[in-house]
Formats: structure tokens, sequence, C-alpha cells
């Protein structure tokens, strides 16, 4: 692959033309260093995609809140009955205070502390002090509303006219949510650990690729892997020869991709460093759910450890949102994937083993940070087109149009920006 500068001249405005920065196999850095690019992907992409926002096992009662952002823009997501969730603008409409100041809480109405404006869980402006100084200007200051959707607890947001289908943004992503939740006896995740984050000076999309991106792990993990030593967990992957390895990537159509783990484990709970014999209360749970055959699938297979655009990410025994902040700079959170009805102790290893990979003193997660870090400063001061070839000639398109392809090939990557590609053509 032979890019030139003439590429580049050709584009007199990059950030207008982003799809002229995107090859087959290849992107120009700027993707990730100019400003001007960031901010049209906040509204090209953060404002009229479905963006995860939260699960509705966050907000278990109506009134219930948690902060979130919709890229730049701060939100609330509010528990509303029994399945709904709203998801309102943290801004008043009067002269823009943060509205709700902590990371959770509960309310029955949103009163801003300013000048007392209150607004419903609706986002409707239902008083104001003094109202005899205003004139009525019908819905005009109500709170900016997203659009919501919601699936298998997974809340998603739009502040899009005219959106897509939830399901239709999935598309297949919809089964690494449906797997995620199958690992619960009851079909649901029950989020109330909490949220870590760190913060990483480099461009979202960076995390984004490092995802799904297999190549890196022999190199930059090695010593993580082999440190922390889980049984079962990492004996595929860490194998020298090529030809070894029985993971594979697949890009998953829609700017969502995975790495598949599911073959390399032999047993069930394998995923889980153990034998099946350690929690048999969780595996007699399954099989009361799910029946003896399918819950033995579901208990070897394990979680998925898949991306869903923009924002989303399940990691296996942790999900993680991906929240840009410039540029240069973004925050990854995560917290432990607790299962609702599964045995506090295996909620309890759920943590743990997350810990391991992704928490405050993790090594995974600042062996990541470092290279993005890294990655970043380096375009930033020396822009150019970078490679994402590898593994073109070996890709096989299944029936429903995912294409899979060994564990160390950029088919992930490639797929993301043929996505993003269409985003803004």
């Amino acid at each position: 692959m032979n890019y030139t500068t003439n590429d580049i001249s050709a584009i007199s405005n990059p950030a207008a033309d982003i799809s002229g920065l995107i090859k087959d196999n290849g992107i120009h850095s700027s993707l990730y260093t100019d400003p001007n690019i960031f901010a049209l992907e906040m509204d090209k992409i953060f404002q009229e995609c479905w963006v995860f926002v939260g699960h509705l096992s966050e907000v278990p009662k109506r009134g219930d809140y948690i902060r979130r952002h919709i890229g730049c823009e701060p939100v609330l997501m509010f528990r509303t009955g029994d399945a709904t969730a709203t998801v309102l603008t943290n801004r008043c409409t009067h002269r823009g205070n943060l509205l709700c100041q902590e990371e959770k809480g509960r309310r029955r109405a949103i009163t801003c502390q300013y000048h007392g404006w209150v607004f419903n869980l609706d986002g409707d402006l239902v008083d104001r002090p003094f109202s005899g100084g205003y004139c009525d200007k019908g819905g005009e200051l109500d709170l900016r509303k997203a659009k919501v959707a919601i699936y298998r607890g997974f809340v998603f947001a739009t502040f899009a006219k005219n959106p897509v289908s939830l399901e239709d943004h999935l598309g297949n992503g919809r089964h690494a949510l449906d797997r995620a939740s199958n690992l619960s006896p009851e079909g649901e995740l029950d989020l109330f650990g909490g949220w870590t984050k760190h913060i990483f000076n480099s461009n979202w999309k960076m995390l984004v690729e490092n995802n799904t991106d297999g190549y890196h792990v022999n190199h930059v993990h090695d010593s993580f892997a082999r440190g922390i030593q889980v049984q079962y967990k990492y004996e595929n992957v860490l194998k020298s020869e090529e030809d070894k390895l029985e993971a594979f990537v697949r890009d998953m159509g829609d700017g969502h991709a995975e790495i598949e783990y599911g073959q390399t484990y032999s047993k069930p709970l394998f995923w889980f460093g153990v034998e099946s014999d350690r929690f048999p209360d969780y595996v007699s749970s399954m099989e009361a759910a799910y029946g003896k055959d399918e819950a033995n699938d579901i208990l070897t297979k394990g979680p998925p450890h898949t991306y869903i655009f923009p924002n989303l990410f399940i990691a296996e025994v942790s999900m993680v949102v991906i929240q840009p902040i410039s540029a240069g700079k973004s925050i990854n959170w995560n917290t432990p994937l607790y299962l609702k009805g599964a045995p506090d102790a295996v909620n309890r290893r759920m943590l743990r083993q997350g810990e391991a990979a992704l928490g405050p003193s993790a090594f995974l997660l600042a062996d990541d940070a470092v290279i993005g870090d890294r990655q970043w400063r380096a375009l930033h001061g020396s822009p150019g087109w970078l490679d994402l070839s590898r593994g073109e000639s070996r890709e096989t398109v299944a029936a429903d149009g995912t294409i899979t392809s060994h564990y160390s090939d950029e088919t992930p990557n490639r797929g993301f920006w043929r996505h993003y590609r269409t985003l803004f053509s």
C-alpha cells in the first residue's frame, strides 16, 4: 500500500470530507487528532446514532437517576416505569446550570439550584419562581429529551429526529447482549457495583480499535496474562505459533465487532478459571432455567468480548463504556457484569476477575492506556497514513454477512471504519 501526499492535498478540508481519509485497508491519522473531525463526530455519531446510556438495573425504582454523557453532552437517565426510562439533558434551559451534580440519586422532580426552575421527570417545565415576569413559550423551555429504546435492560438513546429502530442499529450485535444476559439464571444483568473510570490520553476510536484487536495481546499483555495465571483462561491465546490460535475475530456489520473466545473453552466455566463443581448452585440454577443442554452450552461458551458501536464494550466479565472528551482524551468506564439471581460467590468472582484486568491497579488497562498515549502523541506530531491490511486475504463471509478471520487480523478495525465512512458519505 503506497499512499502519497497527493492523497492528502486532494482533500481541501479533511473535516468536511472525512470519507476521503478512509481507504479499504488504511486510514489517515488526522481522524484521531483533528479537533474539527472530533466535533463532527459528536454531532453525526453521538447525537444521531443510538448510544448506550445505562442499564435498567442501575435505576431500580421510579425516580432513580444516574448521570451519564451522550458524546460530550451531559444527560440524566431516570427510571419512569416498570421497564421504561427517560433520558434528558442535565442542563437547565434557563441559564445552562447543571441540574444534578451527584452521580446517582432519586428525584420526584428536578429543581435547578440557580433560580429554582422545576422540571418533571419527563423534562417538562412545571414551575418558575416569580413567574409574573415571563411570557408563555409553550414547551420551548422544556428540557431536551432523547428518544429511548431498551433491549434486555440495556438503555440506548438518540437525539436523531428519525432514527432507525434500535434492533436495526444493533443488528448482529444483539447476540452479545443476549449472551451476556443469559449467563444469569433469571436472564438479566444486575449492575449494582458502581463504575471505575480511567482517563486515557488518546482518541476514543483508539479505545474502540484496541478492544477487538487480538494482534497486540501477546506483545502488550504477555507479562499480565502469565503473571496472574488464571487457570484455563489464557492458555490458548498465549501460544507463540500463529496456526495454533483457536480464537478468531468477527466483523458483525454496522460498526460492531468481537473476538470470539468461546471455542477455546472445552468445559463449562473454564472462562471463569474454574471447574463447574466450584459453583454447583449456580450450575443447578442455570439448568433449571434453561435446561441441561442449553445451560451447558451457555456455561461453556461463556461471556462475549464484543464492541457495540459507538460506545459500549462487553468485556467478558466486565462492561465498558467509552466516553469521548476531546480529540486527545477519553474516559474508559467499567463495572462488573453481575448476574441477577446468581449466587453471591459467583458475582464476587466476577468482580475479582474483572479487577485483575480493568480494576484501579490492574495491569491490562494500564498497558493499553500507555500504548494509546504513545500512539496519539506520535500521530499528533507526525501525521500520515496507517496500515489496516492484516488478514485481508483470509477473511470468510458467513450467510448472515458477518466476516470472520484469524485472531490477529484487523478485520474488526476495517469493519469499524467501513461503517464510520457510511455515516459521513
